[in-house]
C-alpha cells in the first residue's frame, strides 16, 4: 500500500489572535491537499506561537497558559481533517494533566476520532524551564493506511522506543521536532536516519523554522523537514525520499510505500529487523 504524505515546516511568527493561527494552519493544510496527500505532519511546538498574542500588558503568555487553548485547537485540526479526509498529525500541544503540563502529539482522524501520544523523553529546558513531566508509555495506532507511531523530537534519539514501536507493529514513525540550533536539529536527524535502517521503517519528520520574538526558548529555531527511508535497493541510495530547504517555510511531500519495507525486511541485502539478536537482548 502507498500513501502520500506532507511535512510542514512550519513558520513560527508573533501573531495577535487564535484566528491568525488558524488561517496559518488552513493554508498548509489546503497546499497540501493540491498534492494529494493522505497525511499532513505539523511539527512540535507549534501552538506556542499562540503565547504570542499575549496579555492586557503585550506581554507573552507563560507556558501554563497553552491548555487554555486546547479546546480550539482541536477543533480546527479535527475539523480540517474531517472536512478533507485527512490525517492530520498536530504537531505537538501542551496540555494540563493531573501530574502536571504534558509536550503531547496529536493524531486527527478523517472520521472525527483523535488519539494523543506524550512525549516520553523530556530535554532539560522542558523539565527546567516550563516544569513538563513525560508520559506514561507508547502507543501505536491503525489508520486506512497501516500503523504508525507518533514519537516526539528528543524521543527519537533512544533506540528502545523506535524498537518498542516497530514491535507493535509501526511501518512509520511520525516525528515531529523543534530545534533553536544545527546541533539539535543534526542529533535529531542523524537519529531518524539510524532509527529507519535498524528497524527497516519510515520516519517522517519537521521542525519549527522562523522566531518568536515575544516567547522565551522559541525565539530561533532550525528546522528541515524530511521523508526518510530505511537504506536499501528499492528506495533512495541515501535514505532520503524528500527533504525541504533548511529554514524555508514549505511543505515537504512524498510517497511511502509499505509494501516494500516489509520486502527488505525479507529478502533485502539487510535484514535488520529480522536478525535482531534477541537471545542476547530483549524483544519488546
Amino acid at each position: 500500500m502507498t500513501f502520500r504524505a506532507a511535512a510542514v515546516q512550519y513558520e513560527l511568527k508573533d501573531i495577535s489572535s487564535f484566528s491568525e493561527f488558524g488561517h496559518q494552519v488552513t493554508h498548509y493544510v489546503k497546499n497540501a491537499l493540491e498534492y494529494g496527500v493522505q497525511f499532513v505532519l505539523f511539527p512540535e511546538f507549534m501552538t506556542t506561537q499562540l503565547l504570542s498574542i499575549g496579555d492586557e500588558s503585550q506581554e507573552s503568555l507563560p507556558i501554563e497558559r497553552l491548555p487554555d487553548f486546547t479546546e480550539a485547537y482541536t477543533a480546527l485540526m479535527s475539523g480540517l481533517a474531517q472536512q478533507y479526509d485527512l490525517y492530520i498529525i498536530g504537531g505537538t500541544h501542551v496540555i494540563q494533566t493531573g501530574t502536571g503540563l504534558r509536550n503531547t502529539a496529536f493524531l486527527f482522524h478523517p472520521d472525527g476520532r483523535i488519539d494523543t501520544q506524550a512525549k516520553l523523553h523530556m530535554t532539560p529546558t522542558e523539565v527546567q524551564e516550563w516544569n513538563m513531566t513525560p508520559g506514561d508509555g507508547l502507543e501505536v495506532f491503525e489508520t486506512r493506511y497501516g500503523t504508525i507511531a507518533m514519537l516526539t523530537c528528543y524521543d527519537i534519539e533512544f533506540p528502545e522506543i523506535v524498537r518498542m514501536a516497530r514491535a507493535k507493529g509501526a511501518d512509520v514513525i511520525f516525528c515531529p521536532s523543534c530545534t533553536d540550533d544545527r546541533h539539535g536539529f543534526y542529533r535529531v536527524r542523524y537519529c531518524c536516519h539510524a532509527r529507519a535502517v535498524e528497524n527497516q521503517v519510515y520516519i517522517v519528520t519537521t521542525g519549527t523554522v522562523g522566531s518568536l520574538r515575544k516567547v522565551d526558548f522559541m525565539r530561533a529555531n532550525y528546522g528541515q523537514a524530511a521523508l526518510i527511508s530505511p537504506n536499501d535497493i528499492p528506495f533512495p541510495p541515501a535514505g532520503i525520499i524528500a527533504e525541504g530547504e533548511i529554514n524555508g517555510d514549505m511543505l515537504v511531500v512524498g510517497d511511502l510505500n509499505v509494501e516494500l519495507l516489509e520486502q527488505v525486511r525479507q529478502s533485502g541485502s539487510v535484514t535488520t529487523w529480522r536478525d535482531r539478536r534477541t537471545d542476547l537482548y530483549p524483544d519488546w
